[in-house]
């Protein structure tokens, strides 16, 4: 959420930087339900005083020779109004209030000024590029025929278990797909100094709230019925993230910030996307992922996430897969993130680059819906704390990219060096 302050003071300036993001601010809106707000709470605040004075006048009324059953009777005639107008205008202040605070959560992040001008993902920049796509001299399979001819993957058999946009793993498959999340877990805990943490797979309203995917992406969940308002968790972003909410970190505990990993399922229902990548693994219901989450002052946050995008391209490069890095355009850009670096792996099944990771700094964005904070020594005053989050990677797309860019003319698929003491001896599939 942003700073209500910064709007008040310069809404015109707002809406000209979230039209980067191709948001219309409606400005005539806010400041409407605003000046409601306040006209409400100063006529209330008018009453309260008014109250008080009136019921001061019994013994002014007596003095002057109103008796006294009479003038209890006038005061308590003029206080009972007093109450019914006060009733009414609390009503009015909290309508305004609640309108005013609905808008605020619809509106996003305002992007940071290094973010490219743009509409949509081809106006997104390339940073750098690293490794070269392999030259293959036989016909490129894509991932589906290379898993389904291998007997490994199996997404008739999960559209009968469940539907379509799931896929089922067996034998070396599952075990590959194994040993990549293992392999990204040990790579970030020990070489990149995380700490792991298990969450649960179900959040509830509040923490999706205080992440950004509610109330403007409710569609794209999976709600559980029943009678407590749970979600299947469509990133560890969310449960990780919130474990700041309604919190202040002593400065001495929050030095270097909160660095944690997180190996979860998540679940999306892809509305909206429908059409788009329905052939094997891509864009599915169900997938795991390998996220990194990173709760910093104010001041480490541009650096931090330098630092993460390193840490997600480390795991590419490790499994010599050839990416690029590219800067998000505005009209790409996430609804609470104020940048964003993609990371895209090379596919030889589909001669492309596709997305395998996005890591994002939100700046303050969820930590001020998530009242998250940290005790600034310097003033020793709590203030809200910076958010950033990436995958580490994604880790179906991963072995996607592991069985496209390692497979053989034989049909076989080789098995990338740094897994193979995950594979207990396998160096071939």
């Amino acid at each position: 959420m942003l700073d209500i302050k910064l709007i008040r003071q310069n809404p015109d300036l707002v809406a000209e930087q979230l039209q980067k993001k191709k948001f219309t601010l409606n400005t005539a809106e806010f400041l409407t339900l605003d000046a409601a707000r306040k006209q409400a709470e100063a006529d209330s605040q008018s009453l309260q005083a008014e109250r008080k004075q009136a019921s001061k006048k019994i013994g002014e009324l007596v003095k002057q020779g109103t008796p006294v059953e009479e003038a209890k009777k006038t005061v308590n005639e003029t206080l009972a109004k007093i109450e019914t107008q006060l009733e009414a205008l609390k009503q009015k202040a909290q309508q305004a209030s609640d309108a005013l605070h609905n808008l605020m959560m619809e509106i996003p992040n305002i992007p940071d000024d290094d973010v490219p001008a743009g509409d949509d993902e081809n106006a997104n920049k390339e940073i750098l590029s690293w490794g070269k796509p392999k030259k293959i001299d036989f016909e490129v399979r894509d991932h589906v025929d290379i898993g389904t001819e291998l007997g490994g993957l199996d997404f008739d058999l999960a559209s009968k278990l469940t539907g379509s946009r799931f896929a089922v793993m067996s034998g070396g498959m599952a075990r590959l797909h194994r040993a990549l999340t293992q392999f990204m877990l040990n790579t970030h805990i020990v070489d990149h100094g995380y700490s792991e943490i298990h969450v649960p797979f179900i959040v509830n309203a509040e923490s999706l709230r205080g992440t950004g995917q509610l109330p403007k992406f409710a569609d794209d969940l999976f709600k559980l019925e029943g009678e407590q308002n749970y979600y299947l968790i469509p990133t560890a972003e969310v449960p990780v993230t919130n474990i700041a909410r309604d919190r202040i970190f002593e400065a001495k505990e929050f030095a270097d910030g909160l660095h944690f990993v997180c190996h979860t399922p998540c679940f999306r229902s892809e509305a909206g996307s429908y059409g788009r990548d329905t052939r094997g693994m891509i864009r599915q219901h169900q997938f795991e992922k390998v996220e990194l989450v990173k709760m910093v002052r104010p001041d480490q946050s541009s650096d931090e996430l330098e630092k993460l995008t390193l840490h997600a391209e480390a795991i590419l490069q490790q499994l010599e897969l050839p990416y690029r890095k590219v800067i998000l355009c505005g009209g790409d850009l996430g609804f609470s993130a104020l940048k964003t670096y993609d990371l895209e792996v090379w596919l030889p099944g589909q001669q492309k680059y596709r997305e395998i990771s996005s890591c994002s700094n939100m700046g303050d964005f969820q930590a001020r819906r998530m009242m998250a904070r940290w005790r600034n020594p310097e003033t020793n005053k709590p203030e809200l704390l910076h958010t950033i989050n990436g995958s580490g990677l994604a880790v179906g797309r991963t072995l996607v990219a592991v069985l496209e860019n390692y497979q053989t003319a034989d049909g076989r698929v080789e098995v990338p060096e740094v897994l193979k003491p995950y594979m207990g001896g396998i160096s071939v599939l």
